[in-house]
């Protein structure tokens, strides 16, 4: 049997949409999805003790939405807030600065969100209320997608609760698998990344930093020819390494500026299902 490469795969999804529909006699022109532009954010780790994490965020913000206003939506990749004021206090204040982007904005956890420091700050149930029920979601349990202009983007939960390291539930797995399955372009955004990319040698350090089992899951997901990125955190250390023509992208850490208000986030953009990326900063001009 001849190998299904990712070019056949989409040839071979064109060719079909373009068939005649028999039972009304119709006809149906292949479409290609539309291209589809976003920035990811990561590991922003807005503090309300410490007002200038505050202020970078409110940046950001402000940055995005006067020099990048075609974006279809930003993706915000865990670590979002520090989760470590009283109730939702600092969720809340971080939902309305982000909010205020001219595009929809969509979020996963990381560990601070997923290690509340008691039970005052917000667990599970409450991230879900606040950031997993906009318009458009599909949601099952801690995962969910939408599509947007073709494309579909998971936002697969990586985290354990209070704990740093990560890994994806049979749950999980199963969810994505099942989108993939629908065919469409697909991104998928969570908090830990799949490799030791940064070639750590302390078995502490990778136990922390990688998914627990992202061998199975680069196994599980990244044959499908119709996943065509990654985008992770949590080291704060950048990169992109391609696993099975899946371009991976672990972000470099908001929270990491090279200097003075320079902090960094990734634009993306997919057309005719290939991916090109940048670091942008909120100094750029």
């Amino acid at each position: 049997m001849k190998k299904l490469t990712r070019r056949n795969f989409f040839k071979g999804a064109a060719a079909l949409a373009a068939m005649p529909l028999v039972a009304n006699e119709s006809k149906t022109e292949a479409k290609q999805p539309s291209s589809l532009k976003l920035v990811h954010i990561t590991d922003a780790h807005m503090d309300m003790g410490n007002p200038d994490s505050v202020e970078a965020l409110k940046m950001a913000v402000a940055y995005l939405n006067t020099h990048y206003t075609d974006l279809d939506c930003v993706l915000f990749g865990g670590d979002n807030f520090n989760n470590n004021m009283k109730a939702d206090s600092d969720a809340l204040v971080y939902k309305e600065i982000v909010e205020k982007l001219h595009c929809p904005v969509y979020h996963v956890r990381g560990n601070k969100e997923s290690s509340p420091a008691n039970d005052n700050r917000i667990h599970l149930e409450e991230f879900k209320k606040l950031f997993m029920s906009y318009k458009g979601m599909t949601v099952e349990g801690k995962d969910w997608a939408v599509e947007i202009n073709g494309h579909l983007i998971l936002g697969l939960d990586s985290c354990i609760e209070n704990a740093n390291n990560g890994e994806f539930s049979k749950e999980t797995l199963a969810f994505a698998k099942k989108m993939l399955d629908l065919g469409k372009p697909t991104l998928i955004l969570n908090h830990h990344p799949y490799t030791n990319y940064w070639c750590g040698t302390e078995a502490k350090d990778i136990h922390k930093y990688v998914l627990g089992n992202g061998e199975e899951t680069i196994k599980a997901l990244f044959d499908y020819p119709n996943l065509l990125v990654t985008l992770s955190g949590h080291k704060h250390i950048d990169n992109i390494k391609m696993i099975n023509k899946v371009k991976t992208i672990t972000t470099r850490g908001f929270i990491r500026p090279l200097d003075l208000d320079e902090y960094p986030m990734r634009y993306v953009e997919i057309k005719e299902n290939e991916v090109s990326e940048k670091l942008i900063y909120t100094t750029d001009a």
